[in-house]
């Protein structure tokens, strides 16, 4: 399979997560220790899956992969709205990270139909 760093989705995936990386390290206090490493988790979780996905064999052991990575999205969504509603973070980062994974999680469900129309093809 080609390299997974010509993935559009990996690229999009990459700077969420690298963004969301960035906002979480700036939410401060003990209390939020446990939000910031899930929120930095859930988000490094989507483009290592692409990656992990992208060196797999076959075509179905890849979208297996998306599906992880498409579940961390959902995972990180709910980190974020929570971390809006106790005020760790602020309305325009949690937009703006809310916009970026959306947009991932879009191209996530693109690939997957792509690949399983991929797979009914060749059926």
């Amino acid at each position: 399979m080609a390299d997974f760093k010509d993935l559009k989705v990996w690229q999009k995936a990459h700077g969420m997560a690298m963004a969301t990386h960035r906002v979480a390290g700036r939410i401060r206090g003990s209390q939020y220790t446990a939000l910031r490493s899930q929120m930095i988790r859930a988000a490094m979780s989507v483009p290592t899956n692409i990656v992990e996905g992208r060196s797999q064999r076959s075509e179905r052991e890849f979208a297996r992969f998306l599906r992880i990575a498409l579940n961390s999205t959902t995972e990180l969504e709910y980190h974020l709205l929570t971390a809006l509603e106790i005020g760790a973070i602020g309305k325009s980062d949690s937009l703006t990270l809310t916009s970026q994974l959306i947009e991932v999680r879009k191209m996530l469900y693109g690939l997957l139909r792509h690949l399983a129309s991929r797979t009914k093809a060749s059926t």
